[in-house]
């Protein structure tokens, strides 16, 4: 048997474009796929892929790199990270910095970036027409890159800050204590984010020039001929092929050989290892596993993708459903971590409280399944079936965006031979002995468990150096290695059944409704309402079911709100074994609470969708109360309630906003304290209750006929209505069901304070929201305008220039038809009071900017926003979202984008200057301002000066620039004599002064009763909503 290492050397040299690869290579492309294709080699040996789409409004580009984390000197740890930022800023060409973010901006476009162990892949997404110079100015970071001294002083703290955000991750956490485990000699081993210490504090005190290195490690690596480059573009494949020449022709060839990094990342003393970690959130987690051979080296017979199709299985006989069964799982996802030279096999088990104290029975479990794979040996007829839902989903594979598009197939490019760029690791070669030997290889003595809970938090006596994850480690006993290979299969366990739900039928449905354009009330009762819309844009055979259960108790309490949670859960739970196979086969769904009910979505294939959307309904009216399952969906639903502490600052400050905004929304601790007291009795007698009364909301699209959706919702109707537990009836005509928001009045300026809930978090979070009104289409359009017009420069100073944080952004946003403008940023160097004030020194500073754009300029953003609204939908799915969300929201304006277009094509610079002055603005008479600030661990001191001041403090200010922000005492938000929030008089705008009326939230429920609501859109303001 060879040895990896041949097989490796052997893959490497087939997908050599100089051995054998000639550039009319034909690439396999999908069955359904009209683009074109054309793989170049540029003469500086760069690999190039053009992919021509003349239907597309957008073009992108991503490029490549073969060097990443891996050839970090050892001495500069995440150098290759820190070049990938700086490489951004500027080059010889366009010296301005950030001129690359804001020219895409300026055209509808967006850049991303990541480095990986081997690899750095850049990309970037414009509108179609500017593609050109999109690709020189993308172009120079591989030519003229400048490298600026202060900006590589700046954005070393940006890395930092990214560190920072990640610090308290656990993903993060787990996956640096799995490469610390390994061997020092191997790359592996390393830390590859990089900090402020490794860039710049550690260096300067060994006297190490970063900035230098870093220009050498650019020099040394970034070559043409370790690139691989996709275009995407509604140019002819000739015209892409001269704009690849000419704009990238120029990128030096150094002519190195790609590194290669040979051996195992693990050496025999971190094998057969028990690892007890200790996590940040609430939990058990259990990861077996071990090293193995890369798929890619069998990439065609895909022994990784069947040894998961069976190990990963969730259906009956699976390992899953065995753990399931006796309450100690959660979930089980089992998949290969690979790379080109070496990988890992891992089997991730979430763990339940008592699976937690039956951990080594789910390991031997585990161990019995991999014997019963070596007892039955490899089955053929598994493969095919492997194969041919493999085949289906590529060739009747979605459309999506170029940007993601030409970054995964960039990625391909350095890893498969041209002919399978697009296909990658399609199964398609049976080979029995491949798939043995893989399984051969999840050996007991070659395994690595890595057990995470909180309960060895005294036994874990170790600390991992990069992110203090506290751990211990000990060696697995040979006798309980020799246990795991004797060990017989549990009767219970088996091979899974042959899928029922591969897709047999492809056929197009012509019905009569086949020339509607939009959606349209099929069917109408005082219980339901059914949309309905054909395909008649894709032609795919594809569908989708989407209803909402709109039940006024099911947001009743917290407890009812709560066992609704509980209930969605407990339905995913025993629908899992049966749909499970759907899944696999294309065919997906979902069940979901939302602030009314639960709302149910299957979408896939046609063929076999109606009967997977019966099921579930029939498992909704029939639904039993199991006591064991109850008590794991709650424990489930209770961690993730009890995990929101360890949430993001950022996240923990937007749900503040959404708390203080939305009328009806229960705060986490309002479950907290419910919870623990719910049974499963309670479930059987809350459960009729809140489907006593519905209101189906349905919409019912794509390849599927009128008759059989009326016949669907007639059966949603007559199974809740007759059902053996339940018999629904529709809600009275007084239970209102719509989710309502406050209205912030003229001049409002309220912020709200908290500590951050994980007191171990350095990070503080700023949520800078203002109000600007409900659904009003000029305002709406002013609002994401200016937003468009602001993003650049909000990031370019917040971020890259004051280097506030990681995390800085400013977005448009729409609750329930009321739209607003939201800062947000996360930092670990400014309190939130401190940042903001730097948002309002930012919005001071920008009215002038607004005064001084040229109308030219003005009218280039409006036409990108016209574009941006006009573009095509790329699959039947973005097309079917964008109308269900019409439904939902009570909007109904089906032709939004035709119709705003047409609005904006009228729009002044003057109106856009009167909005921002009216709404914006630090002293605008129609400010509505929220703010909620989280505080990390490191401005605890700033929140106590806010929440106890001492007494003589009236207010404190924080000077910035030419702005006051001012912060209220706690005695916060100041009711007048009948109890109501101070009103403003009609028309007197003069006297608000935002900036000096700071108004501090300490009691949140008498805020919310102290404000008026915004009306609904939702079930009476459109035509089709009355009788």
């Amino acid at each position: 048997m060879s040895t990896p290492e041949a097989n490796i050397a052997r893959f490497l040299h087939s997908r050599s474009i100089k051995k054998g690869h000639p550039e009319d290579t034909l690439i396999y492309k999908a069955r359904a796929d009209a683009r074109s294709y054309r793989r170049v080699l540029l003469p500086n040996a760069m690999q190039v892929l053009l992919i021509s789409d003349p239907d597309s409004d957008k073009a992108a580009a991503s490029m490549d790199v073969h060097v990443g984390s891996f050839c970090d000197p050892d001495e500069l740890p995440g150098l290759a990270h820190f070049l990938e930022h700086m490489l951004y800023f500027s080059n010889e060409k366009y010296p301005e910095e950030g001129s690359f973010k804001k020219f895409l901006v300026a055209h509808g476009g967006d850049s991303n970036a990541y480095t990986s162990c081997l690899n750095t892949n850049f990309q970037f997404e414009i509108n179609a027409d500017h593609l050109e110079e999109g690709l020189d100015r993308f172009a120079q970071f591989f030519i003229c890159p400048l490298f600026a001294e202060d900006a590589t002083y700046r954005e070393i703290r940006a890395v930092d800050s990214e560190n920072s955000r990640n610090h308290k991750s656990d993903i993060h956490r787990f996956y640096q204590l799995e490469c610390h485990l390994t061997s020092r000699d191997h790359p592996f081993h390393k830390f590859s984010t990089g900090n402020i210490h490794t860039l710049e504090e550690i260096p300067k005190a060994n006297g190490i020039d970063t900035r230098a290195e870093m220009l050498k490690f650019y020099q040394d690596h970034y070559s043409s001929n370790l690139m691989c480059l996709a275009i995407y573009g509604k140019e002819t494949l000739d015209e892409l092929q001269k704009l690849a020449r000419e704009k990238f022709g120029a990128v030096k060839n150094l002519e190195n050989k790609e590194v290669h990094f040979r051996g195992e990342p693990c050496s025999a003393e971190h094998l057969q290892i028990l690892v007890k970690g200790v996590p940040v959130a609430e939990g058990h987690e259990l990861k077996i596993m071990w090293p193995v051979t890369p798929s890619l080296i069998h990439y065609q017979e895909a022994p990784w993708r069947y040894v998961s199709h069976l190990f990963g299985h969730e259906g009956e006989g699976s390992l899953l459903a065995l753990l399931k069964q006796l309450g100690w799982a959660d979930s089980l996802c089992a998949g290969e971590d690979s790379c080109l030279h070496f990988s890992f096999y891992v089997v991730t088990v979430e763990l339940t409280n008592a699976g937690q104290k039956h951990m080594d029975q789910v390991v031997a479990l585990a161990f019995q399944y991999l014997s019963l794979l070596r007892k039955e040996g490899v089955a053929s007829w598994i493969y095919k079936e492997i194969h041919d839902t493999a085949s289906i989903i590529f060739h009747f594979q979605d459309k999506y965006s170029p940007f993601y598009y030409t970054s995964n197939v960039a990625e391909n490019m350095r890893v498969y031979p041209p002919e399978d760029w697009l296909a990658g690791a399609l199964p398609r070669q049976f080979d029995e002995k491949v798939l043995k030997e893989a399984i051969q290889q999840l050996a007991p003595e070659r395994v690595r468990i890595f057990w995470y809970s909180k309960e060895f938090e005294d036994v874990a006596t170790e600390v991992e150096p990069w992110y203090g994850t506290k751990f211990i480690s000990q060696k697995i006993d040979d006798c309980v290695i020799k246990q795991w290979w004797s060990a017989e299969p549990d009767p219970r366990l088996h091979l899974p059944e042959p899928n029922a739900f591969i897709p047999t039928d492809f056929d197009i449905v012509t019905d009569a409704e086949s020339k509607v354009q939009f959606p349209y009330v099929l069917k109408k009762t005082n219980m339901s309402t059914l949309w309905y819309k054909p395909d008649t844009k894709f032609r795919t055979p594809k569908a989708r079911i989407v209803f909402q259960l709109n039940c006024p108790e099911a947001n009743s309490t917290p407890e009812a709100s709560a066992l609704t949670r509980i209930f969605t859960e407990m339905l995913l739970d025993y629908l899992n074994a049966y749909a499970y196979s759907a899944a696999i086969a294309g065919l997906n769904y979902s069940i979901s609470p939302t602030m009314d009910g639960l709302i149910v979505s299957v979408h896939g294939y046609n063929s076999k969708l109606m009967d997977l959307a019966q099921k579930i309904v029939h498992v909704i009216a029939n639904f039993e109360v199991k006591e064991d399952r109850f008590i794991i969906m709650k424990e489930m639903v209770l961690k993730a309630h009890l995990n929101c502490q360890f949430d993001q600052p950022l996240h923990q400050a937007n749900y503040s906003r959404n708390f203080l905004l939305f009328n009806k929304f229960w705060h986490v601790t309002d479950y907290l304290d419910a919870m623990p007291k719910l049974t499963a009795e309670h479930m059987r007698q809350m459960l009729p209750r809140i489907l006593s009364r519905v209101f189906v909301e349905c919409f019912i699209s794509g390849n599927i006929t009128s008759e059989d959706s009326e016949n669907f919702l007639d059966h949603v109707e007559k199974s809740l209505t007759e059902g053996p537990i339940v018999r629904s009836q529709p809600p009275y005509s007084s239970q209102l069901m719509e989710q309502r928001v406050m209205r912030l009045e003229d001049g409002a300026n309220f912020f709200h304070v908290v500590p951050g809930l994980n007191p171990e978090d350095e990070n503080s979070a700023l949520s800078l929201y203002l109000q600007i009104g409900l659904d009003k289409m000029d305002l709406d359009l002013l609002t994401v305008l200016l937003v468009q017009l602001m993003y650049d420069g909000v990031f370019h100073q917040l971020r890259t220039v004051e280097q506030l944080g990681y995390v800085v952004s400013v977005s448009s946003t729409n609750h329930y038809g009321v739209t607003g403008i939201e800062f947000t940023i996360q930092s670990t160097s400014k309190d939130p009071q401190s940042l903001e004030a730097r948002v309002e020194a930012f919005l001071e500073k920008y009215a002038a900017t607004l005064q001084e754009m040229s109308d030219e300029e003005f009218q280039k953003n409006v036409n990108t926003l016209i574009k941006n609204k006009l573009e095509k939908d790329k699959n039947i799915w973005e097309e079917l979202e964008f109308f269900w969300l019409e439904i939902v929201e009570g909007t109904l304006l089906f032709d939004r984008y035709e119709v705003e277009s047409e609005a904006l094509r009228h729009l002044k610079k003057q109106s856009l200057i009167d909005f921002y002055s009216r709404y914006v603005q630090g002293d605008a008479p129609h400010r509505r301002k929220l703010s909620a600030q989280v505080y990390g661990n490191k401005h605890l001191e700033e929140y106590k000066a806010i929440k106890e001041p001492t007494p003589c403090t009236i207010i404190q200010a924080t000077q910035s620039d030419d702005i006051k922000v001012v912060v209220a005492t706690e005695n916060g938000v100041h009711p007048t004599e009948n109890g109501d929030a101070p009103k403003h008089k009609e028309g007197g705008h003069e006297e608000v002064n935002p900036r000096t009326e700071a108004q501090l939230i300490d009691d949140l429920s008498a805020f919310k009763r102290s404000q008026s609501l915004y009306s609904s859109l939702w079930g009476g303001l459109h035509p089709v909503y009355k009788k």
